[in-house]
């Protein structure tokens, strides 16, 4: 009987505290989209609040980092400039925070065939 009171309890906070990390619900380009041109932003829509830390921009075996300089707090939607590399892969990884402290990352990637 202890054992099954542990164990739904164990359930009930995991399930609680991954439900309030800050999530990537949608990318503008959205994830391993084939585009006709390089977009002039990157469009990044979170679940929840986060601040980004970085945002790295990989293309061709070249990386940069992009300007976060504009953001400051705890925000939901980024929108941010981006420069044209020309045509190819485009891989996008983001480090932040959730408003809860916990540290967060992930990518996407986006195809332009000029």
């Amino acid at each position: 009987m202890m054992k099954k009171i542990f164990l739904t309890s164990l359930m009930v906070v995991w399930s609680t505290s991954a439900s309030a990390h800050s999530l990537l619900e949608a990318t503008v380009p959205a994830h391993e989209a084939v585009i006709a041109e390089v977009p002039r932003e990157l469009i990044l829509d979170f679940k929840g609040y986060i601040r980004l830390t970085r945002v790295t921009l990989t293309h061709a075996e070249q990386s940069a980092d992009l300007d976060l300089d504009g953001f400051s707090g705890f925000i939901s939607n980024y929108t941010i400039p981006l420069e044209s590399m020309g045509a190819g892969m485009y891989q996008i990884e983001w480090r932040g925070l959730g408003d809860d402290g916990h540290p967060m990352n992930g990518t996407f990637s986006f195809t332009v065939e000029e």
